[in-house]
């Protein structure tokens, strides 16, 4: 099985299409990754899916209660990756163009003139998103599929890179609107941040209470538009494409993969917005590991975050307090995936040995 990795980079450290040049790539990325663990104690995989999000070109959305660093993990990110951050703290008397920005009557020029709002960035942060009112959710939702702003009959497109990275609070009931599924959609990963754990809390305790540390910038936008074309290109075996459709198709027609109890339990399955979502998050997965094919378990570790906010479930499930994570769970462990069968062979030069490349049964 041959790489489906082209193109050279403008980078010096990233130039070639060789492994060496994919261990030079995961090297680069888990430099930015540690020095946002730098700050961050503990929530790797909060860390390692922003890096999936933005290598992916996907939006977002972190869930968890108030005070276990989703905006901290957010600023030391953006200050990682490098370019300009923006962050908007979402209430309820937000309106439209507050976010994205409005016509201006200016008297010198006779006219109106367009003054853009906060969201042209290349990395938005949307504090507490389901704070704000229908209108201001609707503004978002040309924003992060279109990446584009209408003002005034004009279109504005957003800065690349572009990423909205969006946070909220489930237990917030007062004055709060809960995204729509059709908004919740749009978001490439849905990423559930839990409490710490003891060790990590004694840790916290000991690295914020004297001189918090801060975290260093590794990257740059050129850097992350070539770390992005990178990840589209590796290559995704028809297997483990098979694979994907498989698992999207379990949410739908479950009784159809031997799961006839969860047919009850899943009202609305995953979109095919999904599907290209497991792709590309599994692609960003992969590169990270420097790697330039995708493995089943790619597509598994990032399977919850892709899936999980894209179902609907029934009342009587959600009566039963069943979390569409665990159906997720069920789905991944109940469809099988292909079997990687191992190529080691040499080729050419006994000092020039090829990286294993797998091949799917």
């Amino acid at each position: 099985m041959s790489s489906a990795t082209q193109g050279q980079s403008a980078q010096p450290t990233l130039q070639g299409q060789t492994q060496g040049a994919n261990q030079r790539v995961a090297q680069l990325l888990g430099e930015a990754i540690s020095q946002v663990q730098r700050v961050i104690v503990g929530q790797e995989h909060m860390v390692e899916q922003l890096m999936v999000g933005l290598l992916a070109k996907g939006h977002i959305l972190l869930e968890g209660v108030p005070g276990v660093a989703k905006t901290l993990a957010v600023r030391s990110f953006a200050t990682v990756v490098g370019g300009e951050f923006a962050r908007i703290q979402f209430t309820p008397d937000l309106v439209p163009s507050d976010i994205v920005g409005t016509r201006i009557y200016k008297a010198s020029q006779e006219g109106f003139d367009v003054e853009l709002g906060p969201v042209f960035v290349n990395f938005v942060l949307a504090d507490e998103i389901n704070r704000a009112p229908a209108k201001v959710q609707s503004a978002m939702l040309e924003l992060m599929a279109e990446k584009q702003v209408s003002i005034g009959g004009r279109t504005h497109p957003a800065p690349k890179p572009f990423i909205v990275i969006a946070t909220q609070n489930p237990v917030e009931s007062e004055g709060v609107y809960p995204l729509p599924e059709a908004q919740r959609d749009r978001f490439l990963l849905k990423v559930d941040v839990p409490y710490p754990r003891g060790n990590e809390e004694f840790e916290i305790l000991r690295r914020m209470s004297v001189d918090p540390p801060s975290s260093n910038p590794v990257l740059n936008p050129d850097l992350v538009l070539d770390l992005q074309r990178r990840a589209e290109d590796v290559f995704v075996h028809n297997l483990v494409a098979e694979y994907i459709v498989r698992l999207v198709l379990a949410t739908r027609t479950p009784a159809e993969f031997n799961m006839p109890d969860l047919t009850s339990v899943i009202q609305i399955g995953c979109s095919p917005r999904a599907t290209l979502g497991l792709v590309a998050a599994s692609r960003a997965l992969a590169l990270i590991h420097g790697r330039d094919y995708v493995l089943p378990t790619d597509v598994q570790s990032v399977a919850k975050d892709v899936m999980s906010h894209r179902l609907v479930l029934g009342f009587d499930a959600v009566a039963d307090n069943i979390n569409p994570a665990q159906v997720v769970e069920r789905i991944v462990a109940m469809v099988p995936p292909p079997t990687p069968v191992w190529n080691n062979q040499q080729q050419g030069s006994p000092n020039h040995q090829q990286a294993p490349q797998p091949d799917f049964h």
